[in-house]
């Protein structure tokens, strides 16, 4: 297969996988089952078919990870399962593009604690792009609007907040354990996140829950399990290979535009005029602070 060829391929699988994430919100909202449950489920059933994947991928012998880089793996899953579970509770308390808006500051996250956390240097336009973001969050959050009363709005608002703090956890962790495969790291984290839940799930909720679920909330959790999670992943890190890094960070903007699009057109759910300037702050600032022209010669 040519440059090109593989090119395009890899950029097919990206925007796929992307895309697939983009619509996760949608079907969490008709699965009756708890966020810590959904979790679960994701990590569990996510890891085996990662598993099942690479196994059919590979040949020869896994390479074994190094005990102190897999226990900061297992940590990172413990972070991993505590933003699924905020983010699936935002998704319950706000519209899918709030909880989206807000899940995507955890770019700027990860940008305002790179100094403390890499010792990288926050340049001029790192820092003027953090500010519009945060300037973003106030006009999503609708405390400048009539959402600014309603509690379950502010809930769901402080949930997907939490949820970008967590992530920018995995994120950061995920840079110092570097040497290890991208799909064993997953697998790792995926199972831990799974593993540490099942104390939690013993001693609250059980899985009783289980014998409700109908035909067709069965079939939107194995999608969410299997496609939304093992194909995503799958997905994800094998175009990495076939694209430059650059066109990986321009093209992850499908997802949260995907996001805004099934909340808007599929579950017709309204945004104000105010939250769509914060959602325009809010990308285009990550956007600008990640892309860096190319270039020439």
């Amino acid at each position: 297969m040519n440059d090109n060829a593989n090119t395009r391929r890899s950029c097919l699988m990206l925007i796929s996988s992307l895309v697939i994430v983009g619509t996760i919100g949608a079907f969490r909202r008709y699965i009756p089952l708890s966020s810590p449950m959904l979790a679960f489920f994701r990590g569990l059933v996510g890891a085996a078919c990662l598993l099942l994947f690479t196994a059919l991928r590979r040949k020869g012998r896994r390479q074994a990870i190094p005990r102190r880089k897999l226990l900061g793996l297992a940590l990172n899953g413990v972070f991993l399962g505590l933003n699924w579970i905020l983010l699936f509770e935002a998704y319950n308390c706000t519209t899918i593009a709030k909880a989206t808006l807000c899940y995507y500051l955890q770019p700027t996250i990860v940008l305002l604690l790179s100094p403390l956390v890499f010792h990288e240097r926050l340049t001029p336009k790192k820092l003027l792009c953090a500010a519009v973001a945060l300037a973003g969050m106030v006009f999503v959050s609708g405390v400048l609007d009539a959402d600014a009363a309603r509690p379950d709005g502010l809930r769901g608002i402080l949930l997907g907040l939490g949820a970008a703090c967590f992530y920018a956890l995995v994120v950061m962790l995920n840079k110092k354990l570097d040497g290890v495969d991208a799909y064993d790291k997953t697998i790792v984290q995926l199972a831990s996140a799974a593993v540490v839940l099942i104390p939690y799930l013993l001693l609250t909720e059980g899985f009783s829950a289980l014998r409700t679920l109908d035909a067709r909330a069965a079939l939107l959790l194995a999608v969410v399990c299997v496609v939304h999670t093992g194909v995503v992943y799958a997905l994800y890190f094998g175009s990495m290979a076939g694209l430059r890094a650059q066109t990986i960070s321009v093209l992850s903007y499908i997802d949260p535009v995907v996001a805004l699009l099934v909340s808007a057109v599929f579950l017709l759910e309204p945004m104000s005029v105010l939250s769509g300037v914060g959602a325009a702050l809010i990308l285009g600032s990550a956007f600008v602070s990640e892309y860096e022209p190319r270039s020439a010669g």
